[in-house]
């Protein structure tokens, strides 16, 4: 059996974190989003509550449902988010020790040569 070549393996590690990346940015746009669904449903729970606007019961239901759905949304990104942030480091600590196994040499420039 031939081992695959190191550089391969680093690509195709970079490929990886790169789209845990993504994953990860994506992540980031839910937890953001499921903040502003909780802070709207408190916001028109209390605006409810308080009658300011006339609201009846069902915004006060509509507002709570919100509220729960992005505590939800909130959790399961957060926990996708930590998953996902270790993959990366599992996957960044792979790729600095196929570097470190790579024979690494120095190469110089050869002199310039004036005419």
């Amino acid at each position: 059996m031939t081992e695959e070549d190191p550089t391969d393996q680093i690509s195709d590690i970079e490929d990886q974190i790169e789209a845990l990346a993504t994953v990860a940015e994506r992540c980031r746009k839910y937890i953001l989003a499921s903040k502003i669904a909780i802070g709207s449903g408190a916001a028109l729970l209390l605006v409810t509550i308080l009658g300011l606007f006339g609201f009846g019961q069902t915004a006060a239901l509509g507002s709570i449902a919100l509220m729960l759905g992005g505590i939800v949304s909130l959790g399961s990104n957060i926990s996708t988010l930590r998953q996902t942030d270790d993959a990366i480091g599992a996957a960044e600590a792979r790729r600095a020790a196929l570097i470190g196994r790579i024979d690494l040499r120095v190469v110089e420039d050869a002199p310039m040569k004036l005419m």
